[in-house]
């Protein structure tokens, strides 16, 4: 049995701005279905999420710049983390039916993936945890706020927290995390309507809108009068370099990610000026990546909250594989509100 499927492949690299409809192609192909089309130890799958990040920018350039990460291959399918419905496989540890979490899943609507690539998942109706979850609060997004809030910063009551990119899927988890810990938690926006999200629905103790109020500086002092003690960077640049001079003694600024830095070469990003800063107040600022030997303890903890109704999501949901190209640019824009996700198809188990 054939089916057809639409795939989205790299067929340029980015060496600046945005993707375009000139890197990305979304590619028509007929693909086998069947249990004989199914290599040994691999698995078929029909996917009914897709995963959207700012990281898949930085896959897209011909360089490990950054990030680190290896670029995608010209001519080849862009992955991402995705959720799909077992359709055949010959791996003894899945079953037609299951839901699970690949990896390595391309955007598009069918896949044979090997069966390390995956991850069953539980979707149980009472469990409380839904397919969504395993890709926001649950999944990469939700990781990354706990590896930087919980691990990292290591909040202490009554502490100020600062998060950038607040509206955002690392940065909804992150602000909540950090309340959870009894700290003070103020984030930065791109739009009012997000200052809304957050103090509405999302439980932070204050927002604003850095397109409205541009004096960083200024309104850092505002937001922090008692200084900052944790401050989350997802952005980099301006903020980063206004941050540093309101950090309190043995402040710590884990670092997420820096969107407002993806787009441009490095030699054209903005050089931070006063890291002086960093020395007499004795802080620590800490990249980091993901530490899956800790993944089980942060699904564990995570899994918890989120049946608990304590930690939320909000998700920013866009229609069909040939919606990813508008939808990665969206990242970049302020454009949308929380965790990014691409809905593959109508029924999509949620």
């Amino acid at each position: 049995m054939q089916v057809e499927r639409k795939e989205w492949t790299l067929e340029e690299y980015v060496h600046g701005g945005m993707p375009t409809s000139r890197h990305l192609k979304l590619r028509t192909s007929s693909m086998g279905v069947s249990e004989d089309d199914v290599p040994d130890g691999h698995v078929l799958l029909r996917l009914h999420w897709l995963s959207v990040d700012p990281y898949l920018r930085a896959r897209m350039g011909s360089q490990r710049d950054g990030l680190y990460f290896p670029p995608f291959e010209l001519h080849k399918p862009v992955t991402t983390f995705g959720i799909g419905e077992v359709l055949e496989t010959k791996h003894s540890s899945f079953s037609v039916g299951e839901m699970v979490l690949n990896t390595v899943a391309p955007v598009s609507e069918y896949c044979t993936a090997a069966a390390h690539a995956l991850r069953k998942i539980e979707l149980e109706p009472d469990s409380g945890v839904s397919a969504l979850d395993y890709l926001s609060a649950l999944g990469i997004p939700g990781f990354a706020a706990w590896i930087g809030i919980t691990v990292i910063g290591d909040p202490k009551p009554g502490e100020n927290v600062f998060i950038s990119a607040a509206a955002g899927g690392v940065g909804i988890v992150a602000g909540q995390l950090a309340k959870l810990k009894c700290c003070r938690v103020v984030g930065s926006v791109g739009s009012d309507a997000k200052v809304r999200l957050l103090k509405g629905e999302i439980g932070y103790d204050d927002a604003f809108n850095y397109n409205v109020e541009t004096d960083y500086d200024a309104t850092l002092s505002k937001y922090f009068p008692d200084g900052i003690d944790i401050y989350l960077d997802n952005v980099g640049g301006r903020m980063l370099e206004a941050v540093l001079n309101h950090l309190n003694t043995r402040a710590r600024i884990p670092l997420c990610g820096m969107i407002s830095q993806y787009n441009q070469a490095w030699t054209e990003r903005f050089g931070v000026r006063n890291l002086l800063n960093m020395v007499g107040k004795e802080a620590r600022m800490e990249g980091f990546m993901l530490d899956w030997r800790r993944f089980g303890e942060f699904t564990e903890e995570m899994a918890g909250y989120i049946k608990q109704r304590k930690i939320v999501s909000k998700h920013e949901i866009y229609r069909g594989t040939e919606s990813f190209l508008e939808s990665v640019r969206s990242l970049f824009t302020s454009s949308n509100a929380g965790k990014v996700i691409i809905q593959v198809s109508e029924d999509a188990k949620a």
